[in-house]
């Protein structure tokens, strides 16, 4: 549904220029009218049967050029003199109708996008946004933070536009396009420029010194550099995300689950994927037994690719499906054990990785941690690479040792090279446990096809980095969609969880209750609510929004944990 603006000041520049010019051409039609009617009566004799109805009339028909009226011809000198400017000022607003309305109807490229942002205040600048900007900016809009991008590239800022968002066009090295951006009201600004972050950092730090500024690099040898030059946080979401697909990896040759949530009262919330061989493959989750067999419950989970909050419980666990958790540590890391393939920890165990770039070095570094043997796959000879060829051909995996390698980290660049990679090592070891970064948001579901048990997209590991940074929260996983966020239970005093609606209004789910002393306890759907406890809610990022509205709520605390 389409929301419309609480004030004429909500709108658009452009908007707000259409909407004064229509009232204006109202309130110029009806004066006009008063005067025709008031001449008619005095000057041209007319009787109590000529009404207010037939003047507007009248002049309708002779500013839009389509005719003279009935009331023609006029005697007096003075209402033909009139009839000549109703005319002529009717030429006007018809080619002033025209540039302001219908031309920018039909051509909207030509239209200034300055003049489609709204006012700004307490937003976020972004500049050259390189990582599919719309999932930066969807994942902006869900979390209710307003923004600018900043676009040297005017056709790539134009199609935005179009599609609704808030594009300028510009140059981030370029001390006016801030300007034109409302820097002065900016809380925040994002640089993604590549070899030019230095020049608009130094440019930002022109106009503003107080400023939060975050680079984002795909160069971790260039962190200490943009600090130097004025950056204060410095994000390398490459990294990031080598060290969680090698995480992932690691973690099917353990029962440990390294990357948690803790809510307190030692209750944590976790995604554990689901290995090849593992005894839930082929279940429905209604006959998982996960919750008798390890005391932990599922609250979620990634089937095909698709977030189910809650899970459909007649949904059937694939060898790619991530679950999400809640449980005791103890819980979680049984819970680990069916999860992954039966199999004991060999010092042979070995990993391939497909890519020594940034995501491949920093997968390397997880791996070793581990201590865990590694065969690495580039098309350039250097120090660190062990196999030097295409990663994508049967000739260079078989090299590699793919055929019977425990796990492929597949970190190329190029999405069709990754994914033809997944294939080829599919093929070539069924059994073998694939993790895939891919470049391109909607090329999750074409990895998961392509055989990958876990896939991480660049752009959406990104935003929620950024969402980190600007929110404060903690993440459970950079590449989910998944928000913790712990609330007052006040909307819901005197009644219990399962009959406080929570999960049928919102779709959110309550995964844990912290009492009045303190103390944390797993969810008691018939537990009766005080309205003094704490409410630990797992929702989506628009289930979160839709609750906070819906009970009109601030967190509580920290508020978000993830």
């Amino acid at each position: 549904m389409v929301s419309l603006p609480d004030s004429i000041s909500d709108l658009s520049r452009r908007h707000r220029l259409v909407a004064y010019y229509i009232v204006g051409l109202v309130a110029m039609v009806l004066f006009i009218t008063v005067v025709y009617f008031y001449g008619m009566r005095t000057l041209e004799g007319e009787g109590a049967e000529y009404t207010i109805f037939n003047a507007l009339t009248t002049v309708v028909e002779t500013m839009t050029t389509t005719g003279y009226g009935a009331d023609s011809p006029w005697d007096h000198p003075l209402m033909n003199v009139f009839m000549v400017l109703i005319q002529l000022g009717g030429i006007a607003v018809g080619f002033f109708t025209l540039r302001l309305v219908v031309i920018p109807l039909f051509n909207e490229a030509e239209v200034d996008l300055d003049s489609r942002l709204s006012p700004k205040k307490d937003h976020v600048i972004i500049c050259e946004y390189s990582r599919d900007s719309a999932v930066l900016l969807d994942e902006l809009r869900e979390l209710d933070i307003d923004y600018v991008l900043l676009s040297s590239d005017e056709e790539n800022a134009k199609d935005l536009a179009d599609d609704g968002y808030a594009v300028i066009h510009g140059s981030p090295q370029d001390a006016e396009a801030f300007e034109r951006a409302s820097i002065g009201d900016a809380r925040a600004v994002i640089t993604d420029a590549d070899d030019a972050n230095v020049n608009t950092i130094l440019t930002v730090r022109s106009l503003r010194e107080d400023i939060d500024l975050i680079a984002l690099t795909d160069d971790s040898d260039m962190a200490d550099v943009l600090r130097s030059t004025g950056a204060d946080t410095v994000l390398s979401p490459h990294g990031v995300l080598g060290h969680r697909l090698a995480e992932k990896a690691v973690e099917s040759f353990t029962a440990e689950i390294r990357d948690t949530v803790e809510l307190g009262g030692d209750i944590e919330v976790a995604e554990v994927p689901v290995a090849h061989g593992s005894p839930l493959v082929g279940k429905r989750i209604r006959d998982s037994e996960v919750r008798e067999e390890t005391g932990a419950n599922i609250i979620g989970a990634w089937i095909d690719g698709e977030l189910q909050l809650p899970p459909d419980p007649g949904a059937v666990i694939r060898d790619n499906t991530v679950l999400l958790v809640s449980g005791r540590p103890e819980s979680l890391e049984k819970l680990s054990e069916y999860t992954r393939r039966a199999r004991t920890f060999r010092q042979h165990d070995r990993i391939v990785i497909a890519g020594f770039g940034e995501v491949g070095e920093a997968a390397q570094e997880t791996i070793r941690e581990a201590e865990i043997d590694t065969v690495t796959i580039d098309r350039v000879e250097r120090d660190g690479v062990d196999v030097v060829g295409d990663a994508s051909t049967r000739e260079t995996l078989r090299e590699a040792g793919v055929s019977d390698a425990d796990a492929v980290v597949v970190g190329l660049p190029d999405d069709s090279k990754a994914l033809l990679a997944a294939v080829l090592a599919q093929e070539m070891n069924p059994d073998v446990e694939i993790l895939i970064r891919v470049s391109a948001a909607d090329a999750t579901g074409k990895a998961l096809s392509a055989g990958a048990d876990y896939v991480l997209s660049v752009p959406r590991v990104s935003a929620r980095m950024i969402a980190k940074e600007l929110r404060g929260e903690d993440i459970l996983d950079p590449g989910g969609q998944i928000r913790l966020i712990r609330v007052p239970a006040t909307p819901f005093a005197g009644s219990t969880i399962a009959e406080s609606g929570i999960a049928e209004n919102t779709g959110c789910r309550v995964v844990a209750v912290e009492s009045e002393d303190g103390e944390t306890t797993v969810v008691d759907p018939q537990q009766e609510l005080s309205g003094n406890e704490e409410l630990t809610l797992v929702g989506t990022d628009e289930a979160v929004q839709q609750f906070l509205k819906r009970y009109d709520v601030t967190p509580a605390g920290n508020g978000d944990l993830r």
